[in-house]
């Protein structure tokens, strides 16, 4: 296959934003407890109340969903794979989330040995698997904020309405690094899904979405239909009939020429065609200042990202080595100052 090369440097994952100019400069995860979520589960979802599986909500800071999935297989005596969750939750962040292990009732399992807090457990007769859930709930703080106060504040009222609906920066990996590994993989004449390669198709499936995205926010028209759509939305490539109507499908192949062998690879990878809305309208999003800093607090559905909303809010740096900046592609136009 002729696949594109990565670019010299890497992977730019910048994207273009819709509302122009950052307002607002801060700083992002000062510490875990600024980037907090909560995992929600779909109104209609009940646990058994007895079944083979016992399903454990657990608080993490400063952790990853897997290991924690890992200590309490460990804990339980079953293998990593046999825990399940609903989705990845971030490490730098003060997260809750359920689990579920396969453990007989009264077997002994060592919930003390995890890091990890134990807030609610309950049985169920299905392990929990990834998509489960509704949705997630963030309270983000942004410290040290600044810009003009008025500005901010315009610009959520204006976020409130809608974002474009990027896929976030830890979908590649850390520099890109899922995108190279997807590169490599999506060049065997076979390929086989799941595990670590799940990650980098799904990796592959993002980038391209984005680029996508990246060409209707640049012509502004991210978030209204064209010919031929109810509402728009974008490519998550895979096997099957073209799911867009003749104008978008036209786009979306110039957009994706340079790809096209991905989108071969992907389509020969067991993955199905799927669409996914262009626009994120959070859910609830609330605000409060506390001295210099903002309080964010919103709702978004699974597999959206809070950093496709803070993006088309500002620019946002974090403290240590291997934390990203929160960015899009712009310059920063307010004013300098900090709300009092």
């Amino acid at each position: 296959m002729n696949l594109p090369a990565p670019p010299e440097g890497g992977f730019d994952l910048a994207v273009p934003r819709a509302l122009g100019r950052p307002a607002c400069r801060g700083v992002l995860r000062a510490a875990p407890e600024d980037f907090q979520v909560d995992e929600l589960l779909p109104e209609d979802f009940s646990f058994t109340g007895e079944g083979e599986h016992l399903c454990l909500h657990l608080r993490k800071r400063g952790e990853n969903t897997r290991w924690v999935a890992g200590q309490l297989a460990a804990a339980a005596g079953v293998a990593e794979q046999a825990v399940g969750f609903c989705g990845m939750k971030d490490r730098r962040a003060l997260t809750s989330q359920w689990f579920s292990v396969p453990l007989a009732p009264g077997a002994p399992v060592n919930l003390a040995a995890l890091d990890a807090e134990v807030l609610d457990r309950r049985r169920h007769r299905a392990k929990l698997r990834r998509g489960d859930h509704a949705g997630n709930r963030f309270r983000i703080t942004l410290r040290a904020l600044s810009g003009d106060p008025a500005a901010v504040e315009e610009r959520l009222r204006v976020i409130a309405a809608g974002v474009p609906n990027y896929f976030g920066a830890q979908r590649f990996g850390i520099a890109g690094n899922n995108l190279v590994a997807a590169a490599r993989l999506l060049g065997r004449p076979r390929i086989r899904g799941g595990g670590r390669n799940g990650i980098y198709l799904s990796a592959a499936r993002s980038w391209l979405f984005n680029q996508v995205l990246a060409e209707r926010v640049t012509d502004a028209t991210w978030n209204r239909t064209l010919e031929g759509e109810d509402s728009p939305d974008g490519p998550l490539w895979g096997r099957g009939r073209p799911l867009a109507g003749a104008v978008v499908a036209a786009l979306e192949a110039r957009v994706l020429a340079p790809w096209s062998a991905w989108c071969h690879g992907l389509e020969h990878a067991g993955l199905h065609q799927q669409r996914r809305s262009l626009v994120l309208v959070p859910g609830g999003l609330a605000w409060h200042w506390q001295g210099p800093d903002l309080v964010l607090e919103f709702r978004l559905g699974k597999g959206e990202f809070a950093t496709a909303l803070l993006a088309e809010l500002g620019e946002f740096t974090a403290p240590g080595p291997m934390e990203p900046t929160v960015a899009g592609r712009g310059d920063f136009s307010g004013p300098t100052g900090s709300r009092s």
